[in-house]
C-alpha cells in the first residue's frame, strides 16, 4: 500500500515537473529584481563604511586641533570672559573658536545626514 502511494506521487510529480507554467516573464523579472536589490544593499553597505570613515576622520581632526591650539584654555578663559562679563551683557567672541565648532558641526553633520539617508532605504 505505501509503496504504491509513493510510485503514485513520484508519477504525479514527475508529470508536473515536466509543464511549462507561462508566467509572462514574472520569473524574470523577480530575478532581476532580487539581484538589484542585492547590488543596492552592496553599495548601502559601501557607504554606509564611507560616512563612517568620514566621521572617524572629521572628529579626529577636531581632536587633534583641539590639542594643538590647546582648546581647553581657550574655553576656559572664554568661559572666565564670559561669566565675568555676564553683568554687563557683554560677550566677546574669538572667530576662530567659532569657525573651528562650525566647520566640526558641518562636516560631522553632514556625514550623518549621508549615513541617515543611505539607511532609509
Amino acid at each position: 500500500m505505501i509503496d504504491k502511494d509513493e510510485q503514485l506521487l513520484r508519477q504525479f510529480f514527475s508529470e508536473a515537473a515536466h509543464q511549462q507554467v507561462e508566467d509572462d516573464g514574472f520569473t524574470r523579472r523577480v530575478m532581476q529584481r532580487l539581484e538589484t536589490e542585492r547590488k543596492l544593499q552592496a553599495s548601502g553597505i559601501w557607504l554606509h563604511t564611507i560616512t563612517r570613515l568620514w566621521t572617524v576622520f572629521c572628529v579626529s581632526a577636531f581632536v587633534i586641533l583641539f590639542v594643538v591650539f590647546r582648546g581647553w584654555e581657550l574655553l576656559a578663559v572664554h568661559l572666565e570672559v564670559m561669566l565675568r562679563t555676564m553683568a554687563a551683557q557683554s560677550f566677546s567672541i574669538n572667530l576662530m573658536m567659532l569657525f573651528s565648532v562650525v566647520f566640526g558641526l558641518l562636516f560631522v553633520g553632514t556625514g550623518e545626514i549621508i549615513s541617515s539617508e543611505t539607511t532609509r532605504k
